[in-house]
């Protein structure tokens, strides 16, 4: 009897490893035999890491039919590598790869009788990104410098290598210690030859990202002026503030003494009396006196002193005296004249 074959996968490949964003082809070529006379199914399931879990179907043809809308995750990004499947090519393409893509996927070819299948197992790294740079300690000559580097992004295990830019080497100072899993770069009792551009490169199995830093080792900072001057600058600061403050205060004493003296003032002034009214009462005794003159009283009338009005109810001006002079004066003649009619 002669040997009967039966359908089988061809495709050997069962790991890939791929950065994110990139994209994968996951192999499963068949061959069918002659046996096989029912119909042909290709199915691609994701198992999950979790064997609690069932596994989920992603795609499938069938029926000369394609159904890709099993796995929402990966809608859009999962397609049959070949248009004809059934002519032996059920491998799959994942497009833009996401880190999430990660996992065993496994192709199942059936026509019956025959049945087989393959697992796979896709492994997505992230590649280092946003790496940066950064001096730890003072760049002084004599002290020790550390120069740190590390990446935001990457899927571990990353490592570091720091190499300095200088015209003709990139040799590292034969003091520096360099740890390549932390990214550190220590550079101990540097010197000024120590100084220039130091490049810090970040990898993992997928890609390499990169930053740089300059590092200026310069002499001793002179630490006892810094602090002469700085204590200079505060007794400064601190005698100008309390003059500002006696200064303020002065005034505010000043003020308050202006407001009690004008205060006690106004008490002790009394109100002026009424000039007018004054003048009209001493006029008006005056008169009355006048009508029981007679010639021969009107002399000693004459010589009444008239400085005998109040001064402090008459205060005038020279000229205001004049004039009240020469109205007593107009008086006096009038009373003679009444007198002798």
């Amino acid at each position: 009897r002669g040997l009967t074959r039966s359908l089988s996968i061809t495709s050997a490949e069962s790991a890939f490893e791929k950065a994110q964003g990139e994209r994968v082809t996951l192999p499963c070529t068949f061959v069918l035999s002659e046996e096989d006379v029912g119909t042909l199914d290709i199915e691609w399931v994701l198992i999950p890491a979790d064997i609690q879990k069932k596994e989920e179907t992603i795609i499938l043809y069938s029926g000369d039919r394609i159904y890709n809308h099993y796995y929402p995750a990966l809608s859009g990004r999962l397609q049959f590598t070949s248009s004809d499947p059934k002519s032996g090519d059920g491998s799959v393409d994942i497009l833009n790869l996401k880190s999430a893509d990660t996992g065993t996927y496994q192709c199942k070819v059936k026509k019956a009788p025959g049945v087989e299948s393959q697992k796979i197992q896709l492994n997505v790294l992230v590649k280092p990104a946003s790496t940066k740079c950064s001096i730890e300690g003072s760049q002084e000559i004599g002290k020790d410098i550390i120069l740190k580097c590390a990446s935001q992004e990457g899927t571990p295990l990353l490592y570091y290598d720091w190499r300095r830019v200088v015209t003709g080497t990139q040799g590292l100072p034969a003091t520096s210690v360099l740890n390549k899993n932390t990214g550190e770069l220590l550079l101990k009792n540097a010197s000024k030859d120590y100084s220039g551009t130091y490049n810090c490169v970040a990898s993992n199995r997928v890609g390499t990202d990169e930053c740089s830093v300059e590092l200026n080792v310069t002499p001793p900072i002179n630490t006892a002026g810094v602090i002469a001057g700085a204590i200079l600058g505060t007794l400064l600061g601190l005698a100008l503030l309390a003059f500002l403050v006696f200064c303020c205060c002065k005034k505010h004493r000043e003020k308050k003494y202006e407001k009690e003296v004008h205060h006690e003032i106004r008490e002790d002034v009394l109100p002026p009396k009424s000039r007018s009214s004054t003048a009209r009462s001493y006029i008006g005794s005056n008169r009355s006196s006048l009508g029981s003159m007679s010639p021969s009283n009107m002399e000693g009338y004459s010589k009444t002193p008239y400085s005998q009005v109040p001064s402090e109810d008459f205060e005038r001006a020279s000229g205001q005296n004049q004039t009240i002079a020469s109205s007593k004066s107009d008086i006096a003649h009038k009373i003679g004249d009444i007198t002798v009619v």
